[in-house]
């Protein structure tokens, strides 16, 4: 020690090879060579205070078996070699006050007993990561008085059995989130003497362990709510000479979650008030140094919560007003009046008096100095792009200049818009009303957080309440959802994606509601990380639009997109072959499914298929409807459908029976059948034509006594399918063709389609003398679906003829051919009842046309006249079918015998039956 010698020779070290301790400090010695040292079993080498400023590799390694502390202070190190210490058994190294800029990745490798370590006053800059790896047994690093300036996980990495940490007069003015990830085994971390100006709430996250932390002498202005919550085992905490006041004045609890605190160190805060709340949360707090802050004034129970057994105050600042009465008492009550030094500043009568020799009697609120908040800024909510005003008043009764401040996450806006406005008032005495308006410009998401104002005089300072300011902006769509037509089977994808702030959530709706097909069959997928929707294995009926709905507290809209689903024609139903009886009516149905609606035509035996006026497509040729069917119509018919998928055929077999009838259609048939036979079938008609006859008599005999009652002329336009029709066709309207009406044919009980056009009075054809009779249509079987009709000449008959009395709901139809086979006898009986009459002509749609007179050469005129009215009570009921023969019209007198006589006559001529059509009646 204190020598001259200017480097090792291992030579004269070989005599000493059993030696443990060497010290050549205080030398001048300036490099150590990899032959300095000989095998020797040196537990001690101190080479401080020298001029080392090279360590060459390999330098200790004949010392490795049994050292244990190596100290190097106050040499010249600028660079230490990575591995360069390999040395299993050091447990305590020293480099102190060289100059070590810059610490490599595995510099210390191969120290794996070091416990301690000492780099103070190197000047360090930067610590690469995992700079100290390798250290598996540390237990304290200092690195006091160096530039470092944050502390992260990257060079802690592998310190996980470091306990003390000091990093204390650094220039650290940051430590990330994830610092403390790899040392959470820290029980004393020493972070004084830096430049730390705020503490967010994971500056300690996982320091769970942590006893004694020291932020002292930086310039800590502001600590996140909870910044101190994880600290469950700490029980010292020094925060001197920061810039914390508001944390005490203000009643945020900033101190909750340190339960086992027992040492607190706020001396020189600038700490002008303590609020009630301001220790909230340390139930074991003992020591309390308040020291060097003027505090001016303290809420009662300020220190309630905490179970003091020293407290450090002294202050000559005190507002000694009624709201500080009870400290004096609470002092001599928990024996802490001997460490406090406080004095009275306010009222002036009381300024310089001990706040213990004050007589409780003299605590009063004459007035009131300090700044007291009227109004408070109010949460704002606001689009982005919007101006912003928050407003804060506060009122003084003193004249002391008063100062604001606003701040926005309880740091302060030094470069806010701020207008301020000062008043006096006459309120009980003169009083000072300041008010300060803080201007937010063209407000962005930046701009959000808590908005506090602060209003500050000579005798304290006054927090407003926090007001929140959202800054919110509309939805708009990144990506929008593309119309898709897809297969059935496959699988559908639709995008959408939206920013805006918050977040917009997204969610879709089919058809405008969230009644989804697929949902229900577990089909639909939703993958909000992709913004992505799909539908597995896809149906028909998932076909619809689709909406992307985003939405978020500024607002929502929306984005539709068309899914179609292409599906091959099908049958919805088998098709059954048919078997009708010659002359009804056979429906042949084809009912077809697939998207797009298939096209269908039909073919009979593998040709063409010849339409008639029997034949009739309803519902988009899903039906073939064939009137009136003959021994001609049998065989196979195909329905062919085809989209823009495929083609699909089915067939369907048509048998027609053969069976005699009396429709009028059938009426030029020969038909040679045995006589017996004949005349059976042509009893049974007179039969019937006979009673049923007599029964329209009785009922024209009953309803013309009722003159009392009105009839109306409606045209009925009511269509009465066919029972093969389905009926879910008829409600829905899909048939092609116009609606008709239907009567029961006699010769087949078949259904025949006729026209709604009512009855009609109806004459010769030839103008004559042909007689004259009342008829439904003119048409026979064979023209009723014909579109260009063929009219038959009518007659007018007056509204009062008892014809109109009597049948208004009867309608008589008769061939054409027939007309000019009538006696002369008719016709003129029908003549005189339209002769001196006139004839009040209602038309369907019940406009009544005004009465003219008809001469007997407008009679024989070719022109229609609707004569089939239906009582209005009855029009209601619906219309059912009665077989009949025509009768002779007779006016008077009504007999029934008449009847049966002209229904005997005609029965035994050769005329084709005729129906008549009859509605309900009362």
């Amino acid at each position: 020690v204190h020598n001259t010698i200017p480097e090792i020779n291992a030579e004269q070290l070989q005599v000493y090879l059993s030696l443990e301790n060497l010290d050549l400090s205080s030398n001048l010695i300036s490099e150590i060579k990899a032959s300095s040292f000989p095998r020797m079993q040196l537990k001690y080498l101190n080479l401080s205070n020298n001029r080392i400023t090279t360590l060459e590799a390999g330098c200790l390694d004949n010392l490795s078996s049994s050292l244990m502390v190596v100290k190097l202070n106050r040499n010249r190190i600028s660079v230490i070699p990575p591995k360069i210490f390999k040395l299993p058994h050091v447990q305590f190294l020293e480099l102190k006050r060289n100059r070590i800029k810059i610490v490599e990745s595995l510099t210390f490798q191969g120290l794996e007993s070091l416990k301690s370590l000492k780099m103070q006053r190197n000047g360090i800059s930067r610590l690469m990561d995992g700079a100290f790896f390798g250290l598996g047994n540390i237990e304290e690093l200092e690195l006091e008085h160096n530039n470092l300036t944050e502390v992260n996980k990257g060079w802690l990495y592998g310190l996980r059995t470091l306990q003390q940490l000091y990093v204390s007069q650094n220039a650290i003015n940051r430590i990330s989130p994830d610092a403390w990830e790899f040392c959470q085994r820290l029980s004393e971390l020493d972070l004084s003497y830096n430049q730390l100006t705020r503490l967010k709430e994971s500056a300690f996250v996982g320091l769970g362990l942590l006893e004694k932390l020291n932020l002292g002498d930086n310039r800590i202005s502001h600590i996140a709510d909870g910044v101190f919550r994880g600290l469950t085992n700490l029980r010292t905490l020094d925060l001197r000479n920061n810039e914390i006041s508001w944390a005490i004045e203000d009643a945020n609890e900033a101190f909750v979650g340190l339960g086992r605190l027992d040492k607190l160190i706020l001396q020189g805060n600038q700490i002008k008030s303590i609020t009630k709340k301001a220790f909230s949360g340390l139930e074991g707090l003992e020591h309390l140094d308040l020291s060097n802050n003027a505090v001016m004034s303290i809420q009662e129970n300020a220190f309630a919560q905490a179970h003091l057994k020293e407290l450090i105050l002294n202050t000559s600042s005190l507002l000694c007003d009624c709201q500080l009465k009870w400290l004096p008492q609470w002092l001599t009550d928990s024996h802490l009046q001997q460490a406090v030094n406080v004095s009275c500043a306010h009222p002036e009568w009381l300024a310089g008096q001990s706040l213990l020799s004050v007589d409780p009697d003299d605590f009063v609120c004459d007035n009131f100095p300090k700044p007291q908040i009227r109004v408070h800024p109010e949460t704002t909510f606001a689009l982005r792009g919007m101006n912003v005003t928050l407003t804060c008043t506060a009122v003084s009764s003193s004249d002391s200049p008063m100062s604001t401040a606003w701040r926005k996450d309880s740091e302060v806006l030094y470069d806010a818009e701020v207008e301020n406005f000062a008043r006096y008032q006459q309120q009980s005495g003169e009083v000072v009303e300041y008010t300060t308006v803080l201007h937010l410009f063209n407000v962005n998401f930046t701009d959000e957080g808590r908005y506090q104002c602060i209003v500050t005089n000579h005798f304290g300072s006054n927090y407003s309440n926090k007001a929140k300011l959202t800054v919110n902006e509309l939805p708009s769509f990144l990506k929008t959802p593309m119309d898709l037509t897809i297969r059935t089977g496959a699988m559908a994808r639709l995008e959408c994606a939206a920013e805006g702030h918050p977040t917009p959530q997204i969610s879709w709706q089919k058809d405008g509601g969230t009644d989804f097909p697929a949902a229900r069959e577990r089909r639909m997928h939703v993958m909000p990380e992709d913004d992505v929707f799909f539908i597995a294995n896809v149906k028909i009926e998932d076909m619809g639009i689709y909406s992307c709905m985003a939405q978020n507290t500024a607002g929502g809209l929306s984005a539709n997109a068309t899914l179609t689903v292409l599906e091959t024609p099908s049958f919805v139903r088998p098709l059954e072959d048919r078997t009708v009886t010659r002359g009804e009516t056979a429906v042949l149905q084809c009912i077809a499914g697939g998207s797009p609606a298939p096209r269908l035509n039909w073919t009979k035996d593998d040709g063409p298929l010849t339409v008639t006026e029997r034949h009739f497509f309803a519902a988009a040729n899903q039906l073939l409807i064939i009137v009136d069917a003959g021994l001609e119509d049998a065989g196979k018919y195909t329905c062919i459908m085809s989209n823009t998928l495929g083609t699909e055929r089915g067939h369907i077999y048509l048998n027609v029976l053969a069976s005699p009838n009396c429709d009028s259609s059938q009426s030029g048939i020969v038909h040679e059948e045995d006589g017996w036979t004949t005349i059976g079938i042509v009893i049974i008609v007179v039969v019937c034509c006979v009673v049923g006859t007599s029964l329209v008599w009785v009922i024209v005999i009953y309803h013309m006594r009722r003159k009392s009652e009105d009839y109306s002329i409606t045209n009925t336009e009511e269509m009465n399918l066919p029972a093969d029709i389905p009926s879910y066709l008829s409600s829905q309207g899909t048939l092609s063709e116009p609606q008709e009406g239907y009567s029961n044919s006699e010769a087949g009980s078949h259904q025949q389609l006729m026209p709604p056009a009512g009855s009609y009075v109806h004459k010769g054809t030839d103008g004559g003398a042909a007689p004259l009779v009342i008829c439904s249509d003119c048409y026979d079987n064979a023209n009723i679906y014909s579109r260009t009709r063929e009219y038959c000449p009518y007659a007018y008959i007056t509204e009062e003829d008892p014809l109109d009395q009597t049948l208004p709901n009867l309608m008589v139809q008769m061939p054409k051919e027939t007309y000019t086979a009538r006696t002369q006898h008719e016709t003129s009986t029908l003549d005189n009842l339209l002769a001196d009459r006139d004839m009040s002509v209602f038309l369907t749609n019940h406009d009544k046309i005004s009465e003219k007179k008809i001469s007997s050469q407008q009679i024989n005129e070719p022109f229609q006249l609707p004569l089939w009215g239906v009582n209005k009570d009855l029009a209601r009921s619906h219309s059912h079918f009665l077989h009949h023969q025509s009768a002779r019209e007779t006016p008077r007198p009504l007999r029934s015998e008449g009847i049966i006589d002209s229904d005997r006559e005609q029965a035994a001529s050769p005329r084709p039956c005729h129906r008549l059509r009859e509605h309900n009646f009362d």
